[in-house]
């Protein structure tokens, strides 16, 4: 017996049902965007190398898939991977730079974007992780002031709200205030972006976890000591006054006050009161392109964010364009898709309009249109002989109403 053929291993089929959720959950999010004034742009789905591999991305630039230059011949070539010009893009705010440094000429000035659409990575497959997934992001390109970071995370939880997303926590923390706090700790400058790996982990392994790791790394006992101290205080200091009380002296206070102004402006919605704004000195997002405030979206009984961004001025300039200010909020539409109740995904009532072989098929085909024009989503569904179990099939189905053709009756309920 055949085998039964499956997607490419890390790929996976969407189904009906799963399918309609995230079409749903793709315009609500478009339309609560869209009333920000953010615009959708699209971008390829291969992009050169240069860019892909700019050091803008982080460990994700170990997972390309590259594409080979065409017409070249493999014969004696022992490094294959040289030979690639292009690869497929593992996120949306690299491609989205590169848009930017093409068209910037084109576009108003700032510029807001929003994207959704499927990114990939090489990774090892595993259980709710695949090499092809979708992304939704929003930017805003050329605003330096911290209106950019207010605006996103007001536009970003109006649009959690909206999909029912009616309790999580922001979290909010500024890259700036991270290394200000290894510089006065007593860390090197370019030890920097290791530490903030490590200091990364303290959900997960706490604070003697953090120390042991530094420690093993070699890094300063005096400087791994008092940054412990400070960590350990911070984990209660949730509010920006409560976090400068746990700060070391002889910091920039800047950044602080940059935290301020945003956890003061920012409206969480109504349709969510459960939603809150908290400091969190841990925060540090895993891309080394971050330059200013960071923020990540937590909710109830997930064990990762729901969304995260943060402030990037130095991409555009890093891949050729002209310097330009920029800031992003991306949501983890997968893992909505994963957690958010599919009933609300489709809010038309599905009418089966039962037909008949006898029936002259001009006149079904009318009658399913009129109902149509009626508002209902209609599907033509043959019976034959006695119809035995027909309904139970349609209930399975996910119909809600049910009609005979041609008999002139509204649809009525199937549980009727």
């Amino acid at each position: 017996m055949a085998q039964r053929p499956s997607p490419v291993r890390g790929m996976r089929d969407v189904l009906p049902d799963a399918a309609e959720r995230r079409q749903w959950l793709e315009s609500t999010i478009h339309h609560e965007f869209s009333r920000f004034g953010y615009r959708p742009i699209e971008t390829p789905a291969l992009e050169d190398l240069r860019f892909l591999e700019s050091g803008q991305g982080g460990d994700n630039e170990k997972l390309i898939f590259k594409t080979l230059r065409r017409g070249i011949s493999l014969d004696g070539v022992a490094d294959v991977a040289s030979l690639a010009d292009s690869g497929l893009r593992f996120d949306l705010t690299v491609p989205l730079a590169r848009f930017y440094a093409t068209n910037a000429p084109s576009l108003p000035s700032p510029f807001r974007a929003v994207q959704i659409g499927p990114v990939w990575r090489a990774e090892r497959p595993q259980r709710g992780r695949y090499r092809q997934f979708t992304q939704c992001d929003i930017d805003i390109l050329g605003e330096a002031s911290l209106l950019a970071e207010i605006e996103l995370l007001s536009a970003g939880s109006r649009a959690l709200a909206a999909v029912g997303l009616a309790e999580f926590t922001v979290r909010l923390n500024h890259r700036r205030l991270l290394t200000g706090l290894l510089s006065v700790c007593g860390f090197a400058g370019e030890a920097h972006a290791n530490v903030l790996i490590v200091v990364d982990k303290l959900d997960k392994i706490g604070v003697e976890g953090v120390e042991r790791e530094l420690a093993e790394a070699g890094h300063p006992r005096s400087a791994i000591t008092t940054l412990s101290e400070v960590l350990a205080k911070a984990e209660s200091a949730t509010e920006p006054d409560q976090l400068a009380q746990v700060l070391p002296s002889g910091m920039d206070e800047e950044p602080l006050e940059e935290l301020r102004t945003i956890a003061s402006a920012v409206l969480l919605p109504e349709t969510a009161p459960k939603a809150r704004l908290v400091m969190d000195l841990s925060l540090v997002r895993g891309m080394g392109y971050y330059t200013g405030p960071i923020f990540e979206v937590a909710a109830p009984g997930l064990g990762s964010s729901i969304a995260g961004g943060g402030r990037y001025d130095e991409m555009i300039g890093r891949i050729g364009g002209q310097p330009t200010s920029a800031c992003g909020f991306s949501i983890g539409f997968e893992r909505l898709a994963e957690v958010l109740d599919s009933a609300s995904a489709r809010e038309e009532s599905r009418v089966a309009l039962l037909w008949r072989s006898e029936q002259d098929l001009a006149q079904v085909a009318a009658h399913a249109d009129r109902l149509r024009a009626h508002g209902y989503v209609v599907e033509t569904v043959h019976v034959g002989g006695k119809g035995k179990g027909v309904y139970k099939r349609l209930a399975a189905a996910g119909f809600d109403l049910v009609a005979q053709a041609l008999d002139g009756a509204e649809p009525r309920p199937l549980s009727s």
